[in-house]
């Protein structure tokens, strides 16, 4: 059975396909889910449930974040493939509301399923009585993801506009606001446009590389060692925090919003995912490496929505045993807590798989007309 689906895959994947491009998604999927994970608790206390990270008790984790921060690889990809997709569109006649409509569909049918359910959720515990605190804790944790997707949307409906955006102007805009911000006292509230340009930068990158601006490898090392440089700088001697993530507590979050410090990140993460594409490329001339990576991206947005739902679930049926277990239920204050975590992976890993199975349905919808009756890959490697 695993052989005839590794044989399906291969046998639908486009011959000029670049494999290597799916698999940054996939590592940016992987970055996000094992980054939450990692460094979210659901400490049970005195009758509540309450989110707790390790990064405030332990900062000298604070390099686990630099590996499994990785949305700046969401937008460097998703800016390439929507000035592609565009492009593609422009090219075939396709109208900007249609073009736009379809991907709008693909990027927000899988969301209405979770708010569905978890409203459905909320509702339940608050007719059971439980303490709101809780209630508010586990809707937050998995709400407050869908930020994402509507920066994302907002950057793909201008994608005609920025595709052709140099990134240096959203980076100095960044860089401007921050200087406002913490150099001149501005007001906290500015620090949101960055919400915005922050990530328009490695989406305008991503733009670029669809236009074949980003192919030598001189490129990338200049993002990676560029980058890396003035991120380091900024935490050595300017005052941003070391976590690349948000720590409860922390005077200063490099992501909510983002700073100069978080982009700076990114444009080297950005860097290394382009030196990597070759040693993907081999890798993944390999029937079986490649199916695991086209089926990840087939369920990309299933596993994005649904990966918090899993950890919930995990931890809720921990508590069925009466008491708190490590790694699960226990304060994050020491090396125990990660390595009992650790262990709780697989349990994570098998939630979420379940949940992948009855949800993914409303990540691919058949089309009527020149798609009807191909496979699901085929489907989504489409213009």
């Amino acid at each position: 059975m695993v052989f005839e689906l590794i044989r399906r895959v291969e046998s639908a994947t486009p011959a000029g396909r670049d494999r290597a491009v799916d698999a940054l998604r996939a590592l940016a999927i992987g970055g996000v889910v094992l980054g939450h994970w990692l460094v979210t608790a659901l400490v049970a206390d005195s009758g509540t449930v309450r989110v707790a990270s390790p990064l405030r008790d332990m900062p000298y984790l604070a390099p686990v974040s630099w590996i499994f921060q990785t949305m700046a690889l969401f937008f460097l990809m998703g800016g390439r493939s929507a000035a592609q997709s565009h492009a593609c569109a422009r090219a075939g006649n396709v109208a900007y509301g249609r073009w736009l409509g379809r991907r709008m569909a693909r990027l927000f049918r899988p969301v209405a399923a979770v708010l569905a359910v978890w409203t459905l959720v909320a509702a339940v515990m608050f007719a059971l009585g439980t303490d709101p605190v809780t209630v508010n804790a586990l809707a937050k944790l998995v709400w407050s993801p869908l930020w994402f997707l509507l920066v994302f949307a907002a950057q793909t409906a201008l994608t005609p506009l920025v595709a052709r955006l140099h990134p240096v102007w959203p980076l100095a805009t960044v860089a401007f606001v921050d200087l406002v911000r913490f150099g001149l006292g501005g007001p906290a509230w500015i620090g949101w446009v960055n919400l915005a340009a922050g990530w328009l930068v490695p989406y305008c990158l991503g733009a670029a590389w669809a236009r074949d601006r980003l192919c030598d490898r001189a490129t990338g090392w200049a993002l990676l060692l560029g980058g890396a440089a003035a991120a380091a700088a900024l935490v050595l001697w300017a005052g941003y925090p070391a976590s690349m993530v948000g720590v409860p507590g922390a005077r200063i979050s490099n992501q909510s919003p983002p700073t100069a410090a978080a982009v700076a990140f990114g444009l080297a993460q950005c860097g290394a995912a382009l030196l990597l594409l070759g040693p993907l490329r081999r890798v993944l001339s390999r029937p079986g490496a490649w199916a695991f990576v086209a089926l990840t991206n087939l369920s990309a947005m299933t596993i994005f929505l649904w990966h918090q739902t899993a950890m919930i679930t995990v931890t809720a049926l921990g508590l069925l045993t009466g008491r708190a277990l490590p790694g699960l239920h226990t304060v994050p204050d020491g090396p125990a807590w990660v390595f009992a975590r650790l262990a709780w992976l697989p349990a994570f890993t098998l939630a979420l798989l379940m949940c992948r199975a009855a949800f993914h349905v409303h990540e691919h919808r058949r089309h009527q007309g020149p798609t009807h009756g191909t496979t699901a890959p085929e489907q989504a490697w489409q213009c």
